[in-house]
């Protein structure tokens, strides 16, 4: 009878120093909070920011959210996909953080937290190579303005089409997009100046940006709304590191030449 009291004695004992060892490596884990993943939401038909090349995710998004990784000392999952499914995403609790050629606005504001700005950019109108009749918003009377769903473009266009009395169509991507006003199917589009740019001048698309830019944006980094404040906390410290040691601006350069 001893016996087995003397065992079923040292078998709680062990069992209880198990679970102190677990808790002990669990609470250890969660203060460093060194090895963290997270699911990064990215566009990639968006160059210079975000695209492919050769099977590989590149681009100015893509190495400056690296950096500031592996600066924070945390890893990331890239997960593409349209960039109107990204703020849907991060509420649908598919994603942590979207980096995504994102303009700040204060309607996003109301669905998730943004980092500090990393970019300036602002809309253009954007019209095929040999159209010569639009040159601002006053001449899109009666034209075919063509957009991509969910950007500040797509919002700028919807937001005005009553003053300047022209009709919208959308597209899931920037290329189909451009395609849409190379073919004269559309007669202008709306796109952020560094995109576009650097669109005509990789791509030789037989476009053209026409007048003053329409907007000021900024890009931000973006996480859900009252969530991952720790994680917003790290990509600001992070993207400041960058700036100050150079390597932001080395980025930049490597895509957008001065």
């Amino acid at each position: 009878m001893k016996k087995w009291t003397l065992l079923a004695l040292l078998l709680a004992v062990l069992m209880v120093l198990a679970a102190c060892g677990d808790s002990e490596e669990e609470a250890g884990g969660g203060e460093s909070g060194e090895g963290e993943s997270y699911r990064v939401g990215i566009d990639t038909t968006y160059p210079p920011f975000e695209f492919e090349d050769a099977g590989e995710y590149t681009g100015i998004d893509i190495d400056l959210i690296n950096a500031i990784a592996e600066n924070q000392g945390f890893e990331i999952d890239f997960n593409p996909m349209d960039f109107g499914g990204i703020i849907p995403a991060l509420q649908a609790d598919q994603l942590d953080v979207a980096i995504a050629g994102m303009s700040i606005t204060d309607e996003r504001k109301e669905i998730v937290d943004f980092s500090d700005p990393y970019f300036d950019a602002g809309l253009s109108l954007v019209v095929a190579e040999d159209n010569s009749d639009i040159t601002s918003l006053d001449d899109l009377e009666g034209k075919t303005v063509a957009v991509k769903s969910g950007t500040t473009g797509a919002q700028f266009a919807r937001d005005n089409e009553a003053e300047y009395g022209y009709e919208i169509s959308q597209f899931e991507d920037s290329p189909s997009m451009f395609q849409e006003v190379s073919n004269g199917n559309a007669d202008v589009l709306l796109e952020d100046y560094p995109v576009i740019a650097y669109a005509i001048a990789e791509s030789e698309l037989a476009l053209k940006t026409v007048g003053e830019r329409l907007t000021g944006d900024q890009y931000g980094i973006a996480v859900l709304k009252g969530e991952n404040a720790e994680l917003l906390e790290k990509i600001n410290a992070g993207l400041q590191e960058l700036r100050d040691s150079g390597e932001y601006d080395e980025i930049l350069n490597k895509y957008i030449a001065e």
